[in-house]
Parts: structure tokens; C-alpha cells; sequence
């Protein structure tokens, strides 16, 4: 086989998916990745947060970004799950008209516990912004305190000191989490928030979050609630049109992908040499298909973290194709020159 100076080509963003990505976005270099990729959307969600709500405001913000989708007449309560139970504190909807400090009213819950900022958020800036701000129980809101969020099942409740949201609530937590961490960067570090190992590319970063993310897909009702509130703030939630954004910037367990980011899409010209599949890969086995004229040199595999996984000699290639064998799961680059050009490529094991 002749000397090879080009790229296998994975997965990779931004060719088939622009049209499902929302125009939000148009201005994001998304086929960066990690701690870039953060950077990127942290600068976008700042710049386009061009209204800064009172907290006053939010009583009446609530009332259209919470309501329930089943019942206009109500909006849902974060960490609450049964309404038929007798019980107003466990109440997972009410009137969205009964509001207030009282028991059995709803009141305005900081999911980022104003406490846990460094400084305290306060009510103003971040403690006023409505993308970490959920209608709650005003004694619901009470037990979670300041609690930091932990590992648990099932139902809301206390897990030893800490808190659990609820199966229902923790991906809404986990997306939460991270877009006030891009938005406030420092004063609202995920670490500060949550109890879990951190995250080798970052070390603010929670693998609990990742995981709660992953496991608790978006549902209408947050939808519905990052397209009001593009209206009333003027930003979005990134992880909530995508989960998937975490998994390029941070690794861990691989959420869904709404974009499809991670189709292959037809290349051209001396791309058109290289091919994989399949794409993703869900049994950790990744074959690389490359024409016998192609000229090779190697190709180098990196996790997130930066760190060499190994390098493709060309020797290796066999009629064209090599097989990569129990990858293990996660995110990874692989990066070579095509005509004397560093690539990278994106490449996800489920």
C-alpha cells in the first residue's frame, strides 16, 4: 500500500445535520469539540442573554415557561410525582394561579442553590435567571434546602445529607447544571452543586450530571420551555436542543443526539478514499475501509483528555480495511494531514 497522508472519515457534525439544527446556532463552529466546543457555547448563551429578568418577573414568567403540556391550567412542580396521594408536598402539578409562601402553594426553587454559588447568586443576574428556575411545593422546595444533588432512584427524597430530584426530574437537573456553568463559569461550578468524580477534561465538571443527562432524555415540557425562554432572556439552553453537546465537550456516558451528529455523510474528492462502519459503534469494533491507492501514513486515535489511545501504521491496512476491536465506550478524535493539513474527526462508541 502507498504512503497515505489523508483522514478515515467518521462521524462528524455539521454537513447532514444543518437543517435540524436550530438557526440559533448558525453562528457555532460545532465541529469543535471539548473544552473549545464549551468555550463556543458559553459565548453564545452570554451574548444572546440580552434581557435580564427581575426576580419579581419570574411569578409571572413561570406561569407560561412551567405550564403542564396536558393541562394549561396548571404548571408542573420539579421534584414532585404524584397528584393523587393526598399528599400536597409530593404533588407533581397544581393551578398555576396558586402561588406564593404558603403550604400548598408553588413557589420560585433556584435548582442551583443560590448557597452553593461562590459568591451567592442572590436574586438578581443568576439568581433570576429563568433557565435554572422551576415552579416547586413551597415545602417540597424547603426539604431540598440546599442540598447538593447525589445518586439515587425512584422518587424525589433525601439521599443521606444529599438530594435526589426524582427519576422524572434528573436529566432536567443534570441540563440545568451545565448551562449555568457555561453561562456564570466560576460562580457556578457543577462540582459545587452535585456529589460525584469529576470529569478528566475538567475537573468542575460531575460524571453525574453526564449520566443523569444521558438517562433522562428532553421532553416536550423543557422544550417548550427553552422556546419561550429564547423569547423572554433572548439565549437558549444548549444541552436541552442537544444533549448530545455534552458528550462532545465532556466525555462520559453518550446521550442522545438529536442533531444526528454522529451520521456519516458522503465525501468527496480525496476523502473519498475513506470510509467506517458502523457509525456509531455499539459493540466497540469500528472497520475502517480504504482504497488500495490511497497513500498512508498513520492515523493517531485520542480520548477528550488529549491523551494517544494508539496510531494506525499503514502496514496494518489488509485489502484495504482494518479493524479497531473493543473500543472501549465513549468519545474519541482521530487525527492525521490530508495534503500537509492536520484533520480531526469526531468517532463515538456507545
Amino acid at each position: 500500500m502507498k504512503k497515505w497522508t489523508g483522514l478515515i472519515a467518521l462521524i462528524i457534525s455539521g454537513i447532514l445535520v444543518e437543517a435540524q439544527v436550530p438557526t440559533y446556532y448558525n453562528d457555532v463552529n460545532l465541529t469543535l469539540t471539548g473544552m473549545a466546543l464549551k468555550a463556543e457555547l458559553a459565548q453564545k448563551i452570554i451574548n444572546t442573554h440580552t434581557t435580564q429578568l427581575q426576580y419579581n418577573d419570574l411569578w409571572t414568567v413561570l406561569q407560561q415557561t412551567d405550564l403542564d403540556p396536558a393541562n394549561s391550567n396548571k404548571v408542573l412542580l420539579i421534584y414532585g410525582y404524584n397528584d393523587g396521594d393526598n399528599n400536597v408536598v409530593t404533588d407533581r402539578t397544581r393551578i398555576k394561579t396558586n402561588y406564593g409562601g404558603n403550604n400548598g402553594q408553588w413557589n420560585r426553587e433556584h435548582v442551583y442553590a443560590k448557597s452553593l454559588g461562590t459568591p451567592d447568586l442572590g436574586t438578581v443576574g443568576p439568581g433570576a435567571d429563568a433557565h435554572h428556575i422551576r415552579c416547586s411545593d413551597v415545602q417540597m422546595n424547603n426539604n431540598r434546602g440546599s442540598k447538593k444533588f447525589a445518586t439515587g432512584s425512584g422518587n424525589a427524597g433525601t439521599v443521606g445529607s444529599n438530594w435526589y430530584p426524582g427519576n422524572e426530574w434528573k436529566g432536567d437537573v443534570a441540563r440545568m447544571m451545565m448551562y449555568m456553568y457555561l453561562r456564570y463559569s466560576s460562580q457556578c461550578l457543577p462540582s459545587n452543586v452535585g456529589v460525584g468524580s469529576s470529569v478528566s477534561i475538567d475537573p468542575s465538571m460531575i460524571t453525574l450530571f453526564l449520566q443523569w443527562n444521558a438517562e433522562d432524555d428532553v421532553s416536550t415540557y423543557e422544550t417548550n420551555r427553552n422556546n419561550i425562554l429564547e423569547t423572554e432572556q433572548g439565549n437558549r439552553n444548549p444541552f436541552i436542543d442537544n444533549p448530545y453537546l455534552a458528550t462532545v465537550i465532556w466525555g462520559g456516558t453518550v446521550a442522545n443526539d438529536h442533531w444526528n451528529m454522529t451520521s456519516t455523510f458522503d465525501v468527496k474528492d480525496s476523502d473519498s478514499f475513506f470510509k467506517v462502519y458502523p457509525v456509531p459503534s455499539y459493540n466497540g469494533d469500528l472497520t475502517i475501509y480504504l482504497d488500495e491507492s490511497a497513500e498512508a501514513e498513520n492515523v493517531e486515535l485520542f480520548n477528550l483528555s488529549g491523551e494517544k489511545i494508539l496510531t494506525l501504521e499503514a502496514d496494518v491496512f489488509q485489502n484495504g480495511q482494518y479493524t479497531l476491536k473493543e473500543i472501549p465506550k465513549g468519545f474519541y478524535l482521530l487525527k492525521t494531514l490530508l495534503n500537509g493539513e492536520p484533520i480531526t474527526r469526531k468517532v463515538i462508541v456507545n
